[in-house]
């Protein structure tokens, strides 16, 4: 048996997508298709490395150095063609902290920082929680993919934005953004004087025929002009390991960024978190490549199924991530009666399509990271109570 198709019982190891069921659907009969972690044991290699760690038995403070450094820049070169260098790097436990971070550092209370909706919920946390000004730049659905409204984006950005915080690839969409895509976005910025901060925690997990381009690697000038966030975390399945980088060029941003992480105590990552990266980069390619394959079949078979055997449920086909986005709109519900109907009819746990904005209503966000056994589950209960309405 593939080791893709393993089904694992998470149960009773504190998984929020599997022990929190009866807490956020009121059910245990639920079947967790959500939050953006994957049902799949991650890479022998990185066992081995935690095993081997944990074998040692003592777990003080613990450094990253040169080393997880050159791991880093060698994945970014030979994944993204991207050449960075060391000292660029800061680390963090996380993306959303980073994100709360760099906004903390680099702009000031009622600045204007725009988001593309629909995107992942925490983007507007960050604006909001920081007394920011949250501006929106909602994508558009074009012949059923999603498309940036660029004259709507230059009228934002010319507004007096001063950070711009990009999802590429985006979530929940799925879209890969093109270089022409990113180009002009980015070429807007430098434009208006706006800061890019790129979430690329995604990059990965590109779909064959689509390529992931780090917006910061297009020129100097813009790399200069951008921060980017990225992890092995939804890669290789470490989320609980809580271990990210941020890659900050411009001398002076970094500096402030840095300063910031400082005064929040966010200065050193966790002893397992920085051994897990570390392996997962050196020797995870090849699990790499099987996991692609694996979501690459489960995203064609949900279309499959969904389109032949229902008429109201729509999927958005994703260019990158193990995130799909599904049009519900054809279901003639209220949003709110959606929501009830997947839990309750279905008895499949999805995220809440208006979580991510009031773009998100209608919809829902489905995780297919998971054995082919357990997707075929969730799609039948889906076709079943679809079928029964």
């Amino acid at each position: 048996m593939s080791k893709f198709q393993k089904v694992t019982n998470r149960l009773s190891t504190r998984s929020v997508k599997w022990d929190w069921r009866k807490k956020l659907f009121n059910s245990e009969e639920v079947l967790p298709m959500w939050v953006a972690d994957m049902d799949f044991e991650v890479p022998e290699a990185v066992k081995n490395a935690l095993i081997k760690r944990a074998e040692h038995g003592i777990f003080g403070y613990t450094l990253t150095d040169q080393k997880v450094n050159e791991t880093i820049q060698n994945w970014l070169k030979s994944k993204h063609d991207w050449e960075i260098e060391k000292d660029w790097l800061t680390y963090s436990p996380g993306v959303v902290p980073t994100l709360h971070t760099i906004i903390e550092a680099l702009t000031s209370e009622e600045d204007k920082v725009l988001i593309q909706t629909p995107v992942y919920p925490p983007f507007f946390q960050v604006v909001n929680k920081h007394n920011r000004t949250l501006v929106k730049n909602p994508l558009q659905i074009e012949n059923g993919r999603y498309e940036i409204d660029f004259k709507d984006l230059e009228e934002k950005l010319a507004s007096g934005v001063k950070a711009f915080i990009l999802c590429n690839p985006h979530n929940p969409v799925g879209r890969v953004w093109q270089k022409d895509e990113l180009q002009k976005m980015a070429d807007l910025c430098m434009k208006h004087d706006v800061l890019i901060i790129s979430d690329e925690i995604h990059s990965d997990l590109v779909y064959p025929g689509y390529k992931h381009i780090p917006i910061a690697s297009l020129s100097k000038d813009i790399e200069a002009n951008t921060i980017t966030c990225m992890a092995p975390s939804k890669t290789f399945n470490l989320a609980g390991l809580q271990a990210s980088y941020v890659i900050t060029p411009d001398k002076k941003m970094r500096e402030a960024v840095n300063e910031q992480f400082g005064l929040q105590g966010l200065n050193m990552l966790n002893t397992m978190g920085i051994t897990a990266m570390e392996a997962a980069y050196e020797h995870g390619g090849q699990w790499l490549e099987e996991l692609i394959q694996v979501i690459k079949s489960n995203k064609d078979r949900l279309m499959e199924r969904l389109h032949s055997e229902t008429e109201t449920i729509k999927v958005i086909e994703p260019e990158g991530t193990y995130l799909v986005w599904l049009d519900c709109r054809e279901m003639g519900l209220s949003h709110s009666d959606l929501k009830q109907w997947f839990v309750e009819g279905a008895k499949v746990g999805l995220n809440d399509g208006a979580s991510f904005g009031e773009d998100g209503e209608g919809f829902m966000r489905i995780n297919i990271a998971c054995p082919p056994e357990t997707l075929e589950e969730g799609i039948n209960r889906i076709v079943n109570a679809t079928n029964a309405r």
